[in-house]
């Protein structure tokens, strides 16, 4: 066999490895020491207890204990976990130490190897030696005793955990392990804003308020401002933007000299937050242009209204001359022609309109790239852009129209200087697909295209959107900064359900319930099934709805609450919510009429049109009365002969096919009398004499449509033709037929009416149901009415309580005064001006409109801001909150999240979270930072699997992870009991599908799977979650929530925790030599650069023993306080340690040697275990500097780590590579290089930030493990070589 000698051996195995050598000798205890030969110099060396893998002192080699002395806890672990099937076909049995088979004597020199860690290391099947098999090998001759083997590839990947890529197997050294998970977390990350202030243009009054940019961004600097702008002087004595709006107006138009690869211009991103005055900037922007002689500009925004807005914006930057024209009430034809006349001038739209088109055919975006005309060069604005974002949908989902239009009017107008503006663009890397003009991706950078470049940005996780943000600060196309939250106080309340609310879900959730079941025997009666998966979608649709209305209805009384105490501390509320519920209103009020008892009820009407229009019914059977039916039954028998119109006339026909086989013989004869109608009109023959006729004077039937003599009749008939004939065959069988069919009907319409009054039934249940009113109403009525509460919302009408307080009366919105079309800029100018002092937004109608207690305002009264429905997305609650809280504001709100105690609902939370947290806007520092709204995201990866391993414990295909609340392990009956409510209620909800009982014996026992795309789906199961009685809701959801919080600890235990960016704390980080270039951008002249620190982390013994002493001298420190040494050796050394009780009782503190503070607290168990206390001081000191000195040449794997100097777990001095500057373009590089890495910690792209001690020089950057700077520096050489 030619790959023999490959195969090497080592005769660790050979005998007499265990000494004393008697062969029934056991295997030996965990707590004894073992004594082995070395495979090298066949030394006998003494293995301490616990080691598997051990380096031979004298020669060196690294080596491992053979099979048979692995210590008998290590097999029986090994066993409990699955017993991994032998690797080679041969048997494997339990080996005592062997004697010498005959075969290994015939090869008695083979020469010993170590473990050769680039092949797989496994036991021959005869002789047990470990063999060295490189990867690919499957059959060979083992080299000790000659057998032949076959590797079962199949199993050798459970056998032997090193078949992975040579991961290094490390030696177990627990604190080792311990210190490398804490250095894996970095340190908290601090404040996550710094104030804010233009760094290189100075030009321009301050901005009125404070401003923040996050850490990350401040530690980019912008380009140098090279460009004068023309309306400097004009800006200067007026005052009219500050030095911020001013910096954007600069570094927009220095990036719109710049051109792309692909030859279109370059476009600017303003992504500074709600309130910043991105308006101003705007029209600061236009009126710069227009002094250029650029007088055309396209403005697109989300509403209409907003035109007022921009109007004054411009009037703000004294351009008083420029027009803006509003598109939506200009006609389709050409805007420069004479009947329109804009020339010049902005024109303003809104995205709606950009994908508008007539009657006839003609599109706005047609008309616009015609009106900008050829080498149109002027400005494209779209403001709150992220209405474009779902351009790169999710999977399965179409790009919307919006999207694509902004896509092609791009285009277009390749010359056009492209402005982005929305504070919530690039908060989610998937919404920034139409940011085509960026250059962030495509021609000349290192993603082909937009879906490469997304992909390594999931692959970087939450820190590589902050680098994409810095990236673009860095090339001077993107600033963004929010105003800072500082004031505004940020609460989030849970409103627990009243009793009477209690009830009322509960009913509700088991009515929704009993619903489904009747719709779906209902359908099931059905003999034509109608579209099922269309009933169902709405039924979905329709829960989810009602379930938001009954969510939204229970917070009306802690909303009014809070709303009454807020207006009686003399301050103003704003109320926000997502939906008015105007549909349900008008559906109510075109069925009642305009004047009701009481206000309509959202969830009622929403359930009675969903049973109205949907609820299954057969179709209604035809009645067929005397003889008009018999005719009539004719016809439909025969209007399948498509010969013969339903009168009975014959109709020009096409060769037609007999109906079918089995027709009488007289029929199918017929067809030959219809056939010959297409040649001769006027001759026919007699179907009974068969003697030709003039066509006139034969009878038709209207029947069949045989032709006869009326004398050849038996009885003939007189001289007056009845107009509709039918033969003696067809009327026999209609009167059979009709007794059938009257049968048949009488059955149907049985049904018919059954069905009817079942459909009638439920909706009397439902209008007797008690259900909430229309929230929006109800607060309106309880704080006052009309008369005290602004209304800025995009509903027409209203209900309002009588004068007399008896029934409610519909209404127009809008009064004489102002038209339909202004009442939502009246309403808030009463509440600006203090006339009303509530006021109550709807997403549709408070786009971009500003509420905050305004100093130019009358009404300046701190504002309180309750949000009763958190919107959908993240996206739009920034823009919620950022309509109190503005530029030029007295006082900053009081924001007040209202969450009912229903675990479904948190739902709405948890995608808000989710994007807060990437925000970072309302957090104000870092996820990590105590209890924020992030605790609610859970639509998650973690989120995903927490649902998966879930859902399979209740379907009890696996057993589930935790003790569901409210039972115990001690009694399993009350976790089975919990698994059946919670599958009755799955399948209430339609997550668990076909269900069936099985066999009467075990009755009870519910069937059913729960199909693969719901299994990961978490919105499905919190929307669907929200129709459950509470009880059940709640322990479902603390189910789900106490799983996902098991995987989170277990991700940041094992360190792959994503947790965006990291911060590098020591006592002293100092910037070694020079920062290395290693790349630059050859359009802007930004760069990439490698920077070098020197950490030192270690705490002398004076500071540690201060710190102990000043814990004790406050009277604070416990009795457990004090040095402590571990009670294991690791390689001859014992480890010591500082503890101190911290702040959470139980839990201690632990300060090390070399590396500081822990991050991780230990509890007191586990304390003792490890570690025993120290009581004399001097050995404290002699141990604690010891391992002070030590660590700093040398890691806690001793001399002798795999990874040598690289590694630096549990290193007092550390060197840190980062790669700060410019990191897009060479984002694949550092990827490609980090995913060779050997340990699986540093594969992790990472996102760090760090500060040097002295000059306090902040860099944010990717982190480059030691091991991995050379393959990133070679890689990078060769980024460079191919742009130079």
């Amino acid at each position: 066999m030619t790959q023999q000698p490959s195969v090497t051996h080592q005769p660790l195995a050979a005998p007499p490895p265990p000494i004393p050598p008697t062969p029934s000798h056991p295997p030996p205890q965990p707590s004894e020491s073992v004594r082995v030969r070395c495979a090298g110099c066949r030394m006998i060396l003494t293995v301490a207890p616990g080691l598997t893998e051990f380096a031979c002192p004298s020669c060196r080699m690294p080596q491992m204990l053979p099979p048979e002395l692995m210590p008998r806890a290590h097999q029986a672990a090994a066993a409990r976990t699955t017993t991994p099937p032998p690797p080679l076909h041969a048997p494997l049995p339990s080996p005592p130490p062997l004697p010498l088979l005959p075969s290994q004597s015939q090869n008695p020199h083979v020469p010993a190897h170590g473990i050769d860690p680039t092949k797989i290391q496994l036991p021959c099947a005869s002789c047990k030696a470990i063999l060295n098999v490189p990867h690919g090998l499957t059959r060979f001759a083992c080299p000790q005793c000659g057998i032949d083997l076959a590797v079962d590839i199949s199993k050798v990947k459970q056998f032997y955990p090193s078949v992975l890529p040579s991961v290094p197997p490390e030696e177990v050294n627990e604190l080792a392990v311990e210190v490398e998970r804490d250095e894996d977390e970095g340190g908290l990350l601090g404040e996550t804003f710094t104030d804010y202030r233009p760094p290189k243009v100075s030009i321009g009054p301050l901005h009125p308020d404070p401003v923040v940019e996050t850490s990350s961004l401040s530690a980019v600097q912008p380009p140098e401002p090279t460009y004068d702008p023309h309306i400097k002087d004009s800006l200067e004595s007026s005052k009219a933007l500050s030095c911020l709006q001013i910096e954007t107006l600069v570094y927009a138009c220095q990036r719109h000299l710049q051109h792309l690869p692909n030859g279109a211009r370059a476009g600017f991103f303003i992504g500074d937050g709600a309130g910043i005055g991105k308006g101003r900037t705007i029209a600061g922007l236009i009126w710069e242009n227009w002094h250029h002689g650029r007088r055309k500009a396209l403005w697109i925004s989300v509403g209409s209204d907003l035109k007022f807005d921009a109007r004054r914006d411009l009037d703000d930057v004294e351009a008083t001359c420029i027009e803006v024209h509003a598109l939506n009430k200009l006609p389709y034809s050409k805007l420069d022609s004479k009947s329109v006349g804009v020339r010049e001038g902005v024109v303003f739209l809104t995205y709606n309109s950009l994908i508008a088109s007539s009657e006839k055919g003609r599109s706005r975006l047609q008309q616009l790239v015609q009106w900008c005309g050829p080498g149109f060069d002027g400005l494209l604005i779209f403001d709150e852009c992220h209405k474009a974002k779902n351009l790169v949908p999710e999977s399965g989902s179409q790009p919307t129209r919006t999207g694509e239009a902004v896509l092609e009017i791009q285009d277009r107008l390749p010359d056009a200087r492209v402005v982005y503006c929305s504070a919530t663009g690039a908060s989610e890397p998937r919404n920034m697909g139409y940011m085509v003009r960026l250059g962030l991706w495509g021609d000349g950078t290192s993603f082909s295209d937009f879906r490469e470049f997304l992909g390594a940005l999931d692959r970087g996780g939450v820190g590589a959107l902050e680098l994409v943000a810095m990236d673009m600060k860095a090339r001077g196309m993107y600033l963004c900064r929010t105003l800072s939250y500082k004031g505004a106080e940020f609460e989030v309340i849970e409103a627990p359900l009243e009793d009477e609310m209690m009830d009322m879900y509960k009913k509700a959730a088991e009515f929704w319930a009993e619903l489904r079941v009747e719709l779906l025997s209902a359908s099931a009666f059905l003999q034509d099934k109608p579209n099922s998966s269309q009933l169902w979608r709405l039924y979905w649709a329709s829960h989810q709805r009602f379930f938001r209305h009954m969510c939204m209805s229970a917070k009306v009384p802690a909303t009014v609450r809070l709303a009454k105490q807020a207006l009686s501390e003399d301050k103003c509320v704003v109320v926000g919510l997502q939906s008015t519920g105007e549909a349900r209103t008008e559906e109510a009020v075109t069925r009642y009429g305009s004047e009701l008892d009481d206000f309509v009820s959202g969830p009622r009407e929403l359930l009675l049109k969903f049973v109205e229009e949907n609820y299954p019914l057969p179709e209604k059977p035809e009645l067929l009365p005397g003889e008009d039916g018999v005719k009539e039954l004719q016809r439909k028998r025969h209007s399948a002969t498509p010969g013969v119109s339903v009168k009975g006339r014959v109709r020009k026909v096409a060769k037609w096919q007999p109906p079918s086989d089995v027709e009488s013989d007289e029929e199918s004869e017929s067809e030959s009398a219809i056939d010959s109608t297409d040649s001769d009109d006027e001759f026919q023959i007699c179907e009974i004499c068969t003697t030709e006729d003039e066509k006139k004077k034969l009878l038709r039937c209207s029947c069949c449509g045989k032709l006869v003599h009326s004398a050849c009749l038996v009885p003939p008939i007189g001289d007056i033709v009845p107009e509709e004939w039918s033969c003696h065959l067809c009327k026999e069988k209609t009167d059979e037929y009709l007794q059938a069919r009257q049968a048949y009907i009488e059955e149907l319409q049985k049904r018919y009416d059954a069905a009817l009054e079942r459909r009638t039934n439920i909706l009397e249940i439902i209008r007797s149901l008690d259900l909430p009113n229309n929230p929006l109403d109800d607060i309106i009525d309880q704080l006052g009415g009309p008369e005290k509460v602004a209304e800025v919302t995009g509903r027409r009408g209203m209900l309002v309580r009588a004068s007399n307080g008896k029934g409610v009366t519909y209404q127009a919105r809008n009064t004489k005064d102002v038209t339909m079309e202004m009442v939502n800029m009246h309403e808030r100018q009463l509440f600006m001006d203090g006339k009303k002092l509530v006021a109550i937004i709807s997403e549709a109608g408070s786009a971009g409109v500003s509420l905050q207690a305004d100093r130019r305002a009358a009404n300046q009264k701190r504002r309180v801001h309750l949000t009763l429905e958190l919107p959908w997305s993240a996206d739009r609650a920034i823009q919620q909150f950022g309509r109190t809280h503005r530029s030029n504001q007295a006082s900053a709100p009081e924001y007040r999240l209202l969450f009912t105690n229903l675990g479904g609902e948190r739902r709405f939370a948890s995608i808000v979270a989710k994007r807060l947290e990437s925000l970072g806007a309302l957090t104000q520092g870092d996820r990590r930072a105590g209890l924020s709204l992030s605790a609610y995201n859970y639509d998650s990866a973690y989120g995903k699997r927490a649902l998966m391993i879930m859902y399979k414990g209740i379907m009890e295909q696996d057993s589930l992870p935790v003790v569901p609340q409210g039972c115990s392990s001690d009694r399993p009956e009350t976790i089975q009991d919990f698994i059946n409510h919670a599958k009755a209620a799955l399948i209430s909800v339609g997550i668990v599908r076909d269900t069936t009982i099985v066999n009467g014996k075990e009755l009870g026992r519910l069937s059913g799977r729960i199909i693969d795309s719901d299994m990961h789906d978490v919105g499905r199961f919190l929307n669907r979650l929200l129709g459950l009685p509470p009880e059940i809701q709640n322990k479902l959801f603390e189910l789900f929530v106490s799983i996902l919080d098991l995987l989170v600890q277990n991700a940041r235990i094992e360190g792959n925790l994503d947790t965006g960016i990291v911060d590098l704390k020591a006592n002293v980080i100092e910037l070694q030599g020079t920062p290395k270039t290693v790349h630059v951008d050859q359009m802007t002249g930004a760069s990439t650069v490698l920077f070098t620190f020197i950490l030192d982390r270690g705490i002398t013994w004076e500071s540690a023993s201060t710190m102990l002493n000043e814990k004790q001298k406050d009277g604070l420190g416990s009795a457990n306080d004090g040095f402590y040494e571990s009670k294991r050796e690791w390689l001859g050394k014992r480890h010591f340690i500082l503890a101190f009780e911290s702040s959470t009782s139980g839990m201690y503190k632990i300060v090390r040697p070399a590396v500081g503070e822990s991050i991780r607290e230990m509890s007191l168990s586990e304390l003792k275990n490890k570690y025993r206390k120290i009581s004399s001081l001097e050995k404290a000191q002699t141990g604690w500097e010891d391992e002070y000195e030590v660590s700093s040449k040398q890691c806690m794997h001793g001399p002798k780590c795999k990874i040598g100097t690289f590694c630096t777990v549990g290193r007092r001095l550390q060197e840190v590579n980062v790669l700060g500057g410019l990191i897009l373009p060479v984002w694949g590089t550092v990827e490609k290089a980090l995913s060779k890495q050997a340990r699986l910690s540093h594969r992790r792209l990472r996102v760090v930030r760090i500060e040097t001690t002295e000059d306090n020089q902040r860099i944010v950057g990717l982190l480059v493990p030691n091991a991995a700077v050379e393959t990133v520096l070679q890689g990078l050489a060769w980024v460079q070589e191919i742009d130079d």
